[in-house]
């Protein structure tokens, strides 16, 4: 195909330019004007290149999403009640009734303290605090981890004297939410306090 170039003495002369195969045959059929043909023929080209180029990135940041998804979901463990605890050595003769304490993820459960001795509530809160605070740590976890804390008294008489003691704990710069009530047939074992608690690891 060729091109009209006015040259110096104002007529026009026909320069050679190179098309596409197709874009010639398609011109020598066209029944109108030739430059709108040409610029519609480029404007659709560059409209499908377009389209082909827009179709991939979808289709690339689709298989990228979910293959990012797929490796997520991989890295998820199955989270499952277990004991933060070894097996016990030797095991126990039969399943036991309930467990020491239960981890579910990074959170913990322990069962309620008493104190199944003859003394005073200070001293039975302070074997209580201790031992929970022992089940916390071979656990991972420590008074300063606790949330929650609930404590039942023999005897509602008993609060101002068991807080007194509940105090000299270090449970942290903010201390676990609490709940303290006296059940009204007391509690078993003959403890005058008995105390549980959620913890995080």
């Amino acid at each position: 195909m060729s091109r009209r170039t006015p040259p110096d003495d104002g007529s026009f002369l026909l320069e050679p330019v190179l098309v596409a195969p197709n874009f010639v045959i398609a011109c020598q059929e066209w029944p109108g004007d030739i430059g709108q043909f040409a610029g519609g023929f480029l404007m659709e080209k560059k409209s499908r290149r377009g389209l082909l180029t827009k179709g991939a990135t979808v289709a690339a940041a689709a298989a990228t999403g979910a293959a990012l998804l797929g490796s997520g979901a991989q890295a998820q463990p199955k989270l499952e009640k277990r004991s933060p605890y070894p097996p016990p050595n030797p095991p126990p003769a039969g399943p036991p009734m309930f467990s020491r304490a239960v981890a579910y993820g990074n959170m913990l459960f322990l069962s309620g303290v008493g104190a199944h001795y003859k003394g005073t509530i200070e001293e039975h809160t302070k074997t209580v605090l201790d031992e929970l605070s022992k089940n916390l740590a071979d656990a991972g976890s420590s008074l300063q981890k606790c949330l929650k804390v609930n404590v039942y008294l023999h005897d509602l008489a008993d609060y101002n004297a068991m807080n007194a003691v509940y105090r000299s704990y270090n449970w942290g710069s903010v201390p676990p939410v609490r709940t303290t009530v006296a059940p009204a047939a007391g509690i078993p074992g003959g403890s005058l306090i008995e105390i549980d608690l959620i913890a995080y690891i």
